[in-house]
């Protein structure tokens, strides 16, 4: 069975670096911007919508005219790639799986895709990737990578940047440990009702208390959000101070992102069937439940 998989690492990027990976990913999102209004311009002028190969010509004479020719200092796949996103956000609406493509705002998702494996090389001794007209950039090797190189995905997040490497490789196929599905046979399953006053309470007994993750930092957020009331709104000193108020949010929800791994990561490997909003000692309604 073939298992696709991304590797996520934190970049380590100097200031020139950095520089260009704001400017690359500034030059993708005007890309999308730009198509997308292209594309309502000519819905409303009753045109017929405009396909990726049709809005690629669109892409070349902008980088070629003169109005936008700092487009040729970003790498032309990543741009390629922005024109296919689009596309793929047009046929999710006409298929009516989500809602019709909105503009990117500058800071909330900035991020670029390299999708030719053929320009990447990947040092994992050294702890460092290679990526077109960025060069060789380190990364914090937490782990190893499996698998065959299939695309990277730099994004930003809180002024910090990340590289997502997605691979492809051959896994077994994992065979279930029991068939059975009635109360007394499934000795190795367990039942799961989320609440509020108890994070979870499981059908043997036990439950996982709570973490209020942000009631430790709220007296320091109080602290920062003070300091940036006070500041001239968009200075350069309101920007510091937005930046450690920002921060301070990035900590809560990695506090209680790291909670809920662990949370789940316990449950699923020390048993075999996980069942959600279930209570087999009460009521023998498996076969409704929903399970993990």
């Amino acid at each position: 069975m073939q298992r696709c998989q991304a590797f996520k690492y934190e970049l380590m990027p100097n200031g020139e670096t950095q520089r260009h990976l704001r400017r690359y990913a500034g030059s993708c999102r005007f890309v999308y911007n730009k198509a997308l209004a292209l594309q309502q311009a000519s819905h409303e002028a009753g045109e017929k919508f405009i396909g990726y190969v049709a809005m690629a010509k669109h892409l070349t004479a902008w980088r070629n005219g003169t109005e936008t020719p700092w487009l040729k200092d970003s790498p032309v796949h990543p741009l390629q790639h922005a024109l296919k996103d689009l596309d793929k956000a047009y046929q999710n609406f006409f298929a009516k799986r989500a809602d019709f493509p909105r503009f990117k705002r500058k800071g909330s998702g900035d991020s670029f895709r390299y999708p030719d494996p053929k320009q990447i090389k990947l040092d994992q001794s050294n702890s460092r990737l290679f990526l077109p007209k960025l060069g060789w950039i380190r990364y914090r090797n937490s782990r190893d990578v499996l698998g065959e190189l299939r695309n990277v995905t730099v994004s930003s997040k809180d002024s910090k940047w990340f590289v997502s490497i997605q691979t492809q490789r051959e896994v077994e196929l994992p065979t279930p440990q029991a068939t059975t599905s009635t109360c007394a046979e499934r000795s190795r399953s367990i039942g799961i009702d989320l609440g509020i006053a108890r994070f979870a309470t499981i059908s043997d007994g036990t439950y996982i208390e709570p973490l209020n993750s942000l009631k430790a930092k709220a007296a320091k957020l109080a602290k920062y959000q003070r300091r940036m009331a006070h500041k001239q709104k968009f200075s350069n000193n309101w920007k510091k101070a937005k930046a450690n108020v920002q921060k301070i949010h990035t900590q809560i929800a990695n506090t209680r992102r790291d909670f809920l791994h662990k949370a789940t990561t316990t449950l699923s490997q020390n048993h075999a069937h996980v069942f959600i909003e279930g209570n087999c000692s009460r009521a023998c309604n498996c076969q409704s439940l929903s399970y993990a």
